[in-house]
């Protein structure tokens, strides 16, 4: 038995199911065989997502490396007038500040999927968060001259950490405003339910094919047709774990042209 387990042959017909000492030890064996073929399994599951997770890393530092190597391969070989040198400070600017967010976004993921951060969860009035999340994409809205419009009444508190959550609320809306036009429309609106306080974040923007719903929320995945925009495809997966942690869900509705809505879930 032990042989043809060591050589991956075993078959479970040759079990012996009697009340006996040697059917006994056969049900350990087996109970152990079972644990380490798991483990296995298991272990070269976790080996190909690391080579995945390496594979996108790769794909997404290898463009602004590039980058910046030849932009500063050009500025030291070449005298350039001083508008032109400007242009190219700026553009290496924009690349460094796209790896330091990928690094960032990675930190986060990791400390979220190794479990290392910790949440802290209190009864805070979620306007506040909402206010929290807003803040970092409002310089963006305005430059788009986007409407970022909220309906929240005063005092409603939901057990949530207002740091973390503010992020995924803020992930959600830093892409409503990415892939909104020009004079656009986002609306925040808080409802609160029985269980559940629901957060609509709703845009005006190009909308989502609804086949893709579930792969917005994968690490890295980047929509053929928005592949030309800015970003590394971590936002929403972040979002989601962030939410998860606190319990809660996300849902997405959307129609190719005509915008999105994502509905956040806190348990009230």
């Amino acid at each position: 038995m032990l042989d043809q387990m060591i050589k991956g042959d075993f078959c479970r017909q040759n079990q012996i199911y009697e009340d006996s000492l040697y059917a006994r030890i056969q049900g350990k064996l087996l109970r152990f065989y079972d644990i380490v073929r798991e483990t296995r399994k298991i272990s070269i599951q976790d080996k190909k997502t690391i080579q995945e997770l390496v594979s996108d890393i790769s794909h997404q530092v290898k463009t602004p490396i590039a980058n910046i190597k030849m932009f500063a391969d050009i500025l030291e070989k070449h005298d350039l007038p001083a508008q032109k040198q400007a242009q190219f400070l700026e553009t290496m600017e924009k690349q460094i500040d796209k790896l330091d967010f990928l690094m960032q976004s990675l930190i986060k993921m990791s400390r979220l999927e190794t479990g290392t951060f910790v949440l802290r969860v209190q009864d805070t009035d979620i306007a506040g968060t909402i206010a929290e999340a807003i803040s970092p994409v409002w310089a963006k809205a305005e430059k788009k001259k986007i409407r970022i419009e909220t309906e929240c009444g005063s005092g409603i508190l939901i057990r949530h950490d207002p740091k973390w959550t503010a992020e995924a609320l803020g992930n959600i809306l830093d892409n409503a405003v990415k892939y909104t036009s020009h004079g656009g429309r986002i609306c925040i609106r808080v409802r609160p339910w029985q269980i559940y306080t629901r957060i609509d974040i709703s845009d005006t923007g190009s909308g989502i094919d609804s086949r893709h719903y579930h792969d917005i929320f994968k690490r890295f995945y980047r929509a053929p047709e928005v592949s030309a925009q800015e970003g590394v495809g971590l936002g929403l997966y972040l979002a989601q774990e962030i939410i998860r942690q606190e319990k809660g869900y996300i849902t997405v509705k959307s129609e190719k042209g005509r915008g999105t809505v994502f509905s956040v879930f806190l348990l009230s």
